[in-house]
Formats: structure tokens, C-alpha cells, sequence
């Protein structure tokens, strides 16, 4: 295998060195090297210059910002307020004023009469819409009703409301903590429950992530309603799970204030977590109720009074509430009633009132500019962050008291594209960036800051350390970064690729520093190959258009297809996010051609000097135009790439071209055109050597017909230049494989084919002396190439080719499952915090009868208590039933329900990568009768894993689907684990119920009916553990004295059964695990669905095998009499045993048995051969490495591997140093 393997890295090297013109760009640099200088990006100095444009840019929004506030203070001070006005003395401009309405009745009804003016519009670069400069319009919520005018339904509901908006939440008051207790005694039922989880979610909106909150429910006993144990910061995060928990709470108990109060106080008093430590509040909703809980305020809040209490009365009801207003004024609160769903929203944000007559009383101390999180503008104006400043009501009344009242909240908003364009982009590379976050961590600049949420009403909080691979170093840096310090670090960390298939390990310099006057820090991330970079330095002569001369010359009129592209995307494709703006006056077209007409017809109007135009982008563009043409015309013009394979040659630069060749490649380009946007230009700057990429290819693809659809694999790598001692990589070369050429030219590579017998089909079988290798035994064994992620690249098996691009175990579960765990890869999880989702149907849970029993806190935490508890649970209500009428007469009650609409979601993310250095290794997939060989190695300057290994004898050999794609779940794996966890739960529970039923009538003792419990823990771990004697069986649980993973449950059995005869443990807890053993079983081995059928008939599953081998005999004979019993009376089906036969026919053979010692000969055999074959395997010449100088390795490359008939008649003496697709057999 080393001798195929050195084959296939002196193939690619060479085919590289030919087409890929890695040393030929360098000299063309070289050569050229007068018209470009090599600057250096200094980090700390490129910070600071960032940093200080950030901090006056807003500084300059703070004046402005301020100017309106104090302009608005003074226009209210000075307003005379006036009784007798009406609504036709006002003239203003009414936003909603050309909204349309439906008449309920059908008939046109005339518009009402309105003084709304009307204006002219004109259109706004800045706000991207038509504005007018002399007028403010005023937005009236759909909730307040204007003037006496009657209220119709328009066509399209406006649910803006500026008041819910998160820039106002967070300038409109302080940071608070919250403690919200919601009452869920047995007396709110029905529409009050409604209320109080509409109300409670309605609350949580009113909260900013400057504040905390948590949330509990009470009636005997108070409990948080989350897994949250105390005060959590309000974010998106936290609120969407107190959101989901709140729609779980059940009605039932009684209602005792008491308790809900005394776990409020204690949570605001816990010091030992981080909180707001400002204002504190309690916010209770109840239906009613007599307790004024006065000895709870004065234990825990009198007479200081620091946590204002806010009581809400929910629901239509008779109840006195007295004492709820008076719990709100004895506490400096407020009372405030929700009769009905209309009443939430206004109500529910009353509170804010009462918060801000501190600020205003405290005037120009409380007024301090505050900057949001990253949100959606409801405008359109894309991402921005806004900068907030209360207004107050100046006046005073007779008594010259000042007014208590917040008018409102000043806001100015920043754009995010704005502060972009203060940071260096293109000078840092392709994989360098600046970023920037706030004293909550959260980014302000990264990326991968890209939330794909629609709805405008949630901000956008992306925590650095989720926007990047968390490690040790970002923590640190992120904890730095916060605390407004600055500093420098070069740390090695994982990095995801664009397209989010891979992970790179890479180096990076992180250099942070804090924006002046702001809470913002800002950072930048240097790779070392980006310490320096290319400006051209172009001539007058060279920039004048009808100068450019010997392949600096753009073409007047592109002939057809033009095979350069610059940082536009190919035909009718969307245009990128953010293109290159090479001049202000360009016009931008996602049409190569078009794009190419505008930028000459622009060149003739303007010079690249030209103050229109980006100098330094324009004048590299030019220079990488040349340069890549000189390549053209010195490497690849004079090829024939169909002699090689090649669909396509390519060069991509950091200037902005992507040249393809030839041009009729350009149209089938299905990469990113812009190189900074291109996956596979990151990863090669990122990697040494030659970086393959197969085209992706998800789970569900099934193929194309690969005649009329061909597919081609990118083979990339990075030019390295040294220019000075100065190191940079100013461009990425590469091929692109003709899949169907290759993979027959990968099985010739991948053999012991020579010269003598290069003609016709070989085969080695027993009656022959040669040796197996991937060509001519590709029945037998299965060659493939899998790239560092894990997705097939090349395969000797043709029913693999229309799954190249497919996550390898997608393909071969075993082999991959092998790989993993032989750690060659190494698996990262991360999470995508940016997705949407579809919404999740939501819990109707209600009022619910009262339990049999309560259950305690372990059995709560118990999730496999629940299940077998259900089916447990339903015998014990029968037999409740039976006996007492009243039972079942409970009401039900349906829980709220919030609109289902498309939301942001946390989706999980699994990527591989290589983890090991180690060129190769082989072992054995051990699986009883259905054991295979592998062998593994990795290939030299590159991102491949040659793999070759036995195809499967059988069908038993399956293991678990390692999972590559991300997802809300775990797909089909998880699914099946629920079935398996429900199929054992649930029957653990029916059996449990049966037996103790039986044991009643034996012995008419109730306590076998209402005294026991039957849990699911112990059932479900002894299916657990039938599970892994079926896949595993054979490992090694302890070495000292050897115990087998197969012996393992009998053994746990005869422990619990040693345990109960001692008194020990109580005869529920063996008869759960027994039921758990036997439920599994009989599941696994009979019904469980797979691709195969159903259940698994082994004889290493047998019932028989449980047992020491000396009882496997008589318990053999047994279990069968009972199977024929079962199957005669229809209960059972006959089964039989299904082998595949790895014979060319497919055909699948039932036989009556097999002997296992037979399958351990042929692997022992199998292993022998396979080692004295890697034996015999001669040392070849090692191919020269990139590092070689040109002519050392042009010697190399002349030494064929096989001759190439193909190329005989080109030259006289001269032979490629390649296998070509002609020297693949026709058939094989």
C-alpha cells in the first residue's frame, strides 16, 4: 500500500508542477518586481488608527444626539398645554395615513377627513428610501386609538410599536432585577392561565441585557420554572428558554403568597452572583387572594423599601384586590389589572413609568448616552447599533414640584456598513479581520456576525466567543477585551471554513485595544503569512487603457466568454454581499461581460488616479491582470489538458481576479469569483501543500449521470513569495480533476500494474499468483481517497462516484465509524446561534388531575422515570377509576399558544478533522463473523486519507452514522434512539404493571397495586446494556479478572438478584432491570428497523448467549421450543438467517447456520497475507517537494512511472512522467 500510495503523491505532485505554475507565478512576481512595493500591517498601529476613527465617528453622533434631546426637553418646557383643542387644529404628517382599510360590511365607507400633510419626497443614499428633510412623521401604535374617529381593521396590521423597540426598552429606564412569581394554584384555570403566560412573555420583552431576571411559579411551594437557579442575564438567549419553560406551567395546589415572595426576596438577595445591582422588582400575577403576606415585607424589604413590588390581577374574576393594591403601595409599587389579551401589552410595560422617576428626578446624573446590541432596523437599513438618551418633562407645576415623567427616548442610529468602512479589508488578506465587541462580549464588527432572522423585533446578540471556536485564548482575550485593557497575543486555534465543511488548525496574532468613550474594544486578527502584502505602483503609462501593452492590456470588446472574473459572481448568480467598490461611479453588473464593458467605458472617462476610484484596489486589479495573463500565455496556453484529465486550470489573487482557463471552464465555474469569499483560496493560504475539494454533496443527493453532468474536484495551493526576507502569499493555483478520468486512473495508481501488462484486463482470484490490489480486485476491496473533512473524494467503486462530496459515512457508516475511532479524525461540535428555524409546535398543557403520588426530586430528574412512569401511571388511574367516580372529572385546560412564525434557532454543528500525524496504520474492524481489514495512510503534501479495506462480508457489521451536517436534532440517529428509549421504557412499565397485577391476585395484597413504583432508570440502562452486547460485544470492560462487554448484563442481573435476597434493594428495582433486559431484546432482536429488514438474528445475539457457555446448550433448546411455540400460534414470524455474499452476482444466499471459528480463520489469514504483501512492498524514489528548486525538480520529474502511449508521437525520447487516462484499461 505505500508503494500505491507514493504512486498517487507523485501524480499529483506532478500534475501540479505542470498546470498548477507555482514556480512560474514566482518568477513572473519577480520579474515585475518594479511595478509593486511590499508594505507591512503593523497590528497595534492599525488598531489604534481604527480605534480612534470608531471613537470620532461617534463622538460626532453623541453631540447630535444630545443637540435633539436638550432641543426636545426645551420645545415640551415651553409648550402651553391647551383644553379646548381639537384634532383639525393640528396639522402633522400621519404615518399610517395611506394605510387601507376593510369594511366589515363590504360597502365603501368615505375616508375620514384628516389634517395630515401631505409632503414630498425625494430619495436618500443614506436611508436607502424616500425622505423628507423639513417634516418628522408621527407613528401612532396599532393599540391607541387616534382621536374619536371609529376603529377599523387595515388590510395589513401594524404592529410597530416604538415602545417595544430594544433602543427604547434600554434608554427608557436603568438596570434592574427582576424577579417575576406567577401564581399556579388550582384556581387559575382556563383563559387566567392563558393570560398570565401571554402576560409573563410580554413582560419578558420589556427587558434589555442590561438587566436580570428570573422566573418562578408558586402555589404551596415556589420553584423556578427553568433550570435557571437564580438572577440570569435578560438576553435573547435566556429569555427564549424562560419563554418555552413558561408555557409548561400546570395549574394545581393552593395558593399561598407566602412562599412566592420569600423565594423573590431570596433571589435578590443572593450576593454571590453577578446582577444589575440598580433597581429591584418583583412583579407577582395572581388571580386573587385574601394574604397580604405583611411579615414577609417586613422581614425581608421594610423599612428601606429597595425592591419595588408590582402586583397584577389576571383574569375576570370576584375577588377582592385590596390587598394586591395594597402589597404595590406598601412597596413602592404599582397595581395594575388584565382582565383580557388586550390589556397585556399596555399594561405590562406601565412599569417603566414608575422606574424612570428616579432618572428624571436626578436629572443630568442619569443622563448618560447608551449604546444597544446589534439589531435590525425596521427601516431597512440593515444592521445597526443606536445610541439613547432619555427626554424628561422639565415642567413644574403651582407648588414649583418637578414633573416625574420620562417623555421619552432620544435615539440616533449608526449603521454597521458605516463603521465597516473605517476598517482595513483588503490590505489584511483574505483570512485577516477586524472585530469589535461591547462590555457584554457581544460583537459589534466580525465576519461572521450574519443573522439571517427576519423579524425586525429581536437584537441581535452574538457572543465573541460564539462567533469564533472557543478556546482558553479567546476566553482570555474576551475577559481582556471587556475589562477595556490592551494587548497582544499569537495563539494556534481551530478556525471553521467559509462554507462551514472543515476545520483548519492555524496560527493567528489577536491585537485588541479600547475604543475611547465608548463601551466598545476593538481587535484584529492577523495570520503571519499577512504581515505583508502588495500595493501596485503603476506608471502613468501602464494606467492609461490604450497603453497597456504584452499582457497588461484589458481587451476592448470581450470575444465570447471572458475567462478573467473579477470579484463578481458568474452568470445568473446573485451578487456577493459586499463587492469590491473599485470607483464610486462603476456600474456593478452580475455579468462578467457587462461588468467588463463598464469598467473600460469608466477607464476612459477617468484615470485609476482618480479620486473616484479606490487607488489601491484598482491599481493591485491591474496588476493581477497582467500577471495572470503572463501566466496564461507561459504555462498554460501551449497545454492539452484533456491529456491530463483536467476540466479546468486556475489562478486566484488577493488583487481580485479569479482567471480560468480555457474559457469555456468559465462558464461551468461554480466557485465563489471573489477569492476573499472563496473557500478553498482560505483554506489553502491556511495549509501547506496541495488542498483537495470535492463539490459538496448533503445526505440526500442521489447522482447525476455522470456522461452528460461531469464533475470536477479542485485541487488548490498557495505561491508563496519571499521578497526581502519578507514572506506573503499573494495568490492561490490550481486544477480542476475530470472525476471519471480520475477515478479509473486513481484504481491504475492504486495497483501492481507495470509496463509488461499494461494492456487489457487483469483479475487476481485464487487461481492466480498476483497479488490483490484496488484495480483488479475492486469486487473485493474498496480503495478510496477522503479528504481532512471527511468526504469522499475518489473511489475504485463505481456505484461511489455519484456520492463523491458526500460525508464518507454517508457511504461506508463501518469504515468511517473505524477511521474516528482509530483517531484519525477528530470531531468539533460547535453551535450556530444565527440560524432560523420553523417554529416548534407548542406545548398545550393546562390544568391537570392530581397525581397518584407525588414524585421526588430524583425521580423528576430522571427522565426514564417518565416514560415507564406513563405506562405505570395509566394502570394505577384505571384501577382509580374503577373505584372512585370522580377521577376522571377534572377540567382540561388548553395552555397559550404564541403565533407560530419563522424565529431564530441555536443549530448544532459537526466538523472532522485530521488528528493525527501518523502516515499509516491498520487494523482490524471487529464485528464477529463480519470482521474487515483496513489500511490507512495519509498522502504526503496533501489534505488526503488513502484508505483500503475489505468490503463487508455480511450485513451485521453496522455501526452508528457519524453525523457531518448541522441540525436543530440529531436526525434519523437520535430518532431511532428515542424509539429504542420508548419501546423500553414503556413495555418495562406494562410488564411491571402486569406482574405486580398477577401478584395481587395471588395474594390480594393492595399495596402490589398503590404502594410500588416502578422506574425506568434500571430498565432503561439494562436495555442500554443488550445494546452494547450486540454491537460491542467482544470488547474488554476489565482486564484484571477479564470481564467481556457480553457478560456484562447477566452479571448486573445476578448482582441485583444476590442484592434483593440480602434485602438489600426492594424487588421493584430487580424486576425493572430483568423487564428492561428482556423488552431490549426482544426488540433488537425482532422488530427493530434497518435497511436490512428487521431484528438481527446473529448467533452472537442469540437468547442463549447471555448465559455461561456451559448452560447455552439447555437454555438454547429452551428459548427455541418456546420461539417454535410463539411462532405456531401466529404470535411470532419464522425468521431466517440472511448472509451477503460478496459475490459478483449480488445474489443474497439464505443459509441454515455458519461457524463462527471459520470467520476467525479467514480473518487471521487475511491479516497474515496482508502483512507480508506490506512487507515486500520495495522503497521508490520520493518525489521532489515544493521546497526543490526548479531545476533539481525538473531532473526529478523526468523519471516515468508508466509509460504514456498517448504521448509517444509528440517528441522523439520523450515521455510524460504521468498515467494518463489512456493507460486505464477500457474494461476492468
Amino acid at each position: 500500500m505505500q508503494y500505491w500510495a507514493r504512486r498517487l503523491e507523485q501524480e499529483i505532485d506532478g500534475v501540479m508542477r505542470i498546470f498548477g505554475g507555482v514556480q512560474q507565478l514566482r518568477g513572473i512576481y519577480n520579474e515585475n518586481r518594479n511595478l509593486f512595493e511590499v508594505k507591512e500591517n503593523v497590528p497595534r498601529k492599525l488598531v489604534e488608527k481604527v480605534a480612534g476613527d470608531i471613537e470620532s465617528l461617534l463622538a460626532k453622533k453623541v453631540r447630535a444626539l444630545k443637540r435633539l434631546a436638550n432641543a426636545a426637553e426645551k420645545f415640551q418646557k415651553a409648550h402651553h398645554w391647551q383644553d379646548n383643542i381639537r384634532e383639525e387644529d393640528i396639522e402633522y404628517y400621519d404615518s399610517k395615513a395611506d394605510t387601507e382599510y376593510d369594511d366589515p360590511d363590504g360597502e365603501e365607507i368615505e375616508r375620514e377627513k384628516s389634517n395630515s400633510l401631505k409632503l414630498e419626497f425625494t430619495d436618500d443614499a443614506n436611508f436607502k428610501t424616500k425622505v423628507n428633510y423639513s417634516y418628522a412623521a408621527v407613528q401612532i401604535p396599532t393599540d391607541i386609538y387616534k382621536g374619536s374617529t371609529p376603529w377599523r381593521a387595515p388590510n395589513k396590521i401594524d404592529l410597530y410599536d416604538v415602545r417595544r423597540r430594544p433602543w427604547y426598552i434600554q434608554g427608557a429606564s436603568s438596570p434592574k432585577d427582576m424577579v417575576i412569581i406567577v401564581d399556579v394554584s388550582g384556581s387559575v384555570s382556563g383563559l387566567t392561565l392563558k393570560l398570565m403566560k401571554t402576560s409573563v412573555y410580554e413582560m419578558l420583552d420589556t427587558l434589555s441585557d442590561d438587566d436580570y431576571v428570573n422566573v418562578a411559579s408558586f402555589n404551596e411551594k415556589a420553584k423556578p420554572v427553568s433550570c435557571f437557579k437564580h438572577l440570569v442575564q435578560a438576553n435573547i438567549r435566556n429569555k427564549k428558554v424562560f419563554k418555552e419553560d413558561v408555557q409548561g406551567m400546570v395549574a394545581k395546589g393552593t395558593t399561598d403568597y407566602k412562599a412566592g415572595f420569600e423565594y423573590a426576596f431570596d433571589q435578590l438577595q443572593n450576593s454571590n452572583i453577578t446582577r444589575a445591582n440598580c433597581n429591584k422588582m418583583i412583579m407577582m400575577f395572581t388571580d386573587g387572594g385574601e394574604d397580604r403576606v405583611q411579615d414577609v415585607f417586613e422581614k425581608y424589604n421594610w423599612p428601606n423599601k429597595t425592591v419595588r413590588v408590582f402586583t397584577f390581577s389576571v383574569g375576570q374574576h370576584n375577588y377582592d384586590v385590596t390587598p394586591l393594591q395594597w402589597m404595590a403601595c406598601a412597596n413602592k409599587g404599582y397595581y395594575f389589572e388584565i382582565p383580557s389579551i388586550g390589556a397585556i401589552r399596555i399594561n405590562t410595560q406601565e412599569y417603566l413609568d414608575v422606574l424612570g422617576r428616579p432618572m428624571v428626578l436626578a436629572g443630568n446624573r442619569a443622563k448618560q448616552v447608551q449604546w444597544t446590541n446589534v439589531y435590525q432596523d425596521a427601516l431597512g437599513l440593515g444592521l445597526v447599533v443606536t445610541g439613547t438618551l432619555p427626554v424628561f418633562n422639565l415642567t413644574e407645576d403651582s407648588s414649583d414640584r418637578k414633573n416625574q415623567l420620562i417623555l421619552g427616548v432620544m435615539g440616533i442610529d449608526v449603521a454597521l456598513n458605516d463603521i465597516k468602512r473605517l476598517t482595513p479589508r483588503y490590505n489584511l488578506g483574505a483570512n485577516g479581520y477586524v472585530f469589535a465587541i461591547d462590555l457584554n462580549g457581544y460583537v459589534l464588527l466580525h465576519p461572521n456576525l450574519q443573522p439571517q432572522v427576519i423579524s425586525w423585533g429581536e437584537p441581535v446578540t452574538l457572543d465573541f466567543l460564539d462567533a469564533e471556536l472557543e478556546d482558553e485564548n479567546k476566553e482570555e482575550i474576551r475577559r481582556s477585551m471587556i475589562d477595556g485593557n490592551d494587548g497582544q497575543r499569537f495563539i494556534k486555534t481551530l478556525i471553521k471554513s467559509l462554507d462551514e465543511q472543515y476545520i483548519d488548525e492555524v496560527f493567528r496574532t489577536y491585537t485588541w485595544a479600547p475604543i475611547k468613550s465608548t463601551n466598545y474594544s476593538l481587535g484584529l486578527v492577523l495570520p503571519p503569512y499577512s504581515t505583508y502584502y502588495i500595493q501596485a505602483n503603476l506608471s502613468d503609462q501602464i494606467l492609461q487603457p490604450r497603453c497597456w501593452q504584452h499582457g497588461w492590456r484589458l481587451p476592448r470588446r470581450p470575444r465570447g466568454r471572458t475567462d478573467l472574473a473579477f470579484s463578481i459572481p458568474a452568470n445568473d448568480k446573485p451578487c456577493p454581499p459586499n463587492p469590491r467598490e473599485y470607483c464610486k461611479d462603476l456600474d456593478l453588473s452580475d455579468n462578467n461581460t457587462e461588468f467588463l464593458e463598464n469598467f473600460i467605458a469608466l477607464m476612459e472617462k477617468v484615470t485609476p488616479d482618480s479620486k473616484q476610484c479606490d487607488n489601491f484596489l484598482l491599481h493591485n486589479l491591474i496588476l493581477d491582470t497582467g500577471i495572470t495573463q503572463q501566466l496564461v500565455e507561459r504555462v498554460w496556453k501551449d497545454q492539452d489538458l484533456n491529456t491530463y484529465s483536467l476540466l479546468a486550470v486556475f489562478a486566484a489573487t488577493d488583487g481580485g481576479i479569479t482567471r480560468v482557463f480555457p474559457n469555456k471552464a468559465a462558464d461551468d465555474w461554480e466557485e465563489e469569483p471573489e477569492p476573499f469569499n472563496a473557500s478553498f483560496y482560505r483554506r489553502s493560504l491556511d495549509n501547506k501543500g496541495y488542498i483537495f475539494k470535492p463539490p459538496y454533496r448533503d445526505a440526500g443527493y442521489r447522482g447525476l449521470d455522470l456522461e452528460n453532468n461531469t464533475i470536477g474536484i479542485l485541487v488548490s495551493t498557495a505561491v508563496e513569495l519571499s521578497i526581502g526576507g519578507k514572506t506573503l502569499k499573494p495568490a492561490v493555483v490550481g486544477v480542476k480533476l475530470d472525476l471519471e478520468a480520475w477515478a479509473e486512473k486513481f484504481k491504475v495508481l492504486a495497483s501492481n500494474r507495470t509496463d509488461r501488462d499494461q494492456l487489457g484486463a487483469r483479475r487476481c482470484d485464487p487461481s492466480t499468483s498476483c497479488e490483490m490490489d484496488c484495480e483488479a480486485n475492486n469486487k473485493d476491496l474498496i480503495c478510496v481517497l477522503i479528504d481532512d473533512g471527511g468526504f469522499l473524494v475518489l473511489s475504485n467503486q463505481e456505484d461511489h462516484w455519484y456520492q463523491v462530496g458526500k460525508f464518507f459515512s454517508e457511504v461506508d457508516a463501518n469504515l468511517m465509524s473505524a477511521l474516528y475511532n482509530n483517531s484519525f479524525y477528530a470531531r468539533k461540535e460547535s453551535y450556530d446561534f444565527q440560524s432560523v428555524c420553523a417554529p416548534e409546535a407548542q406545548s398545550n398543557t393546562g390544568a391537570a388531575p392530581r397525581g397518584v403520588f407525588v414524585p421526588t426530586v430524583a425521580d423528576l430528574l430522571n427522565l426514564a422515570w417518565w416514560t415507564s412512569a406513563a405506562a405505570w401511571s395509566l394502570f394505577q388511574q384505571f384501577l382509580y377509576g374503577l373505584t372512585y367516580s370522580s377521577w376522571f372529572q377534572t377540567e382540561e385546560v388548553a395552555g397559550d399558544s404564541m403565533e407560530a412564525r419563522e424565529t431564530s434557532c441555536i443549530m448544532k454543528q459537526t466538523q472532522y478533522y485530521f488528528s493525527t500525524v501518523n502516515a499509516t496504520y491498520n487494523a482490524i474492524i471487529d464485528c464477529g463473523n463480519c470482521s474487515r481489514l483496513f489500511h490507512a495512510q495519509r498522502l504526503a503534501n496533501t489534505n488526503l486519507l488513502f484508505v483500503v479495506a475489505d468490503k463487508p462480508l455480511c450485513s451485521q457489521c453496522e455501526s452508528v452514522k457519524l453525523l457531518q451536517a448541522g441540525g436543530r436534532g440529531g436526525g434519523c440517529v437520535i430518532a431511532r434512539l428515542l424509539v429504542f428509549f420508548a419501546v423500553v421504557n414503556i413495555s418495562v412499565g406494562l410488564l411491571g404493571a402486569l406482574a405486580y397485577f398477577l401478584t395481587y391476585v395471588a395474594s390480594f395484597h393492595l399495596a402490589y397495586l398503590f404502594a410500588i413504583r416502578i422506574h425506568g432508570g434500571l430498565g432503561f440502562l439494562g436495555g442500554v446494556l443488550v445494546a452494547l452486547k450486540q454491537t460491542m460485544g467482544d470488547s474488554t470492560v476489565l482486564k484484571v479478572p477479564q470481564v467481556r462487554m457480553k457478560a456484562v448484563p447477566m452479571l448486573l442481573l445476578l448482582l441485583l438478584a444476590l442484592l434483593r435476597l440480602a434485602t438489600l434493594i426492594e424487588s421493584n428495582v430487580l424486576a425493572s432491570y430483568g423487564f428492561g433486559l428482556l423488552s431490549s431484546w426482544v426488540y433488537l432482536r425482532f422488530y427493530q428497523r434497518h435497511s436490512r429488514g428487521r431484528g438481527d438474528m446473529s448467533d452472537h445475539f442469540a437468547f442463549a448467549t447471555f448465559f455461561p457457555e456451559i448452560l447455552q446448550p439447555v437454555v438454547g433448546l429452551v428459548a427455541n421450543l418456546v420461539h417454535g411455540i410463539l411462532v405456531k400460534v401466529k404470535v411470532c414470524r419464522k425468521t431466517v438467517k440472511r448472509y451477503d455474499v460478496g459475490a459478483p452476482s449480488s445474489i443474497t444466499i439464505s443459509l441454515p447456520g455458519t461457524d463462527p471459528q471459520d470467520a476467525e480463520r479467514r480473518r487471521q489469514l487475511a491479516l497474515k497475507a496482508l502483512n507480508e504483501r506490506l512487507k515486500r512492498v520495495e522503497d521508490q524514489a520520493a518525489w521532489p517537494s515544493m521546497e526543490d528548486d526548479e531545476e533539481e525538480a525538473a531532473a526529478k520529474a523526468d523519471t516515468p512511472l508508466l509509460p504514456d502511449p498517448g504521448t509517444a508521437g509528440k517528441g522523439a525520447g520523450q515521455e510524460s512522467s504521468l498515467i494518463t487516462f489512456q493507460d486505464a484499461p477500457s474494461q476492468l
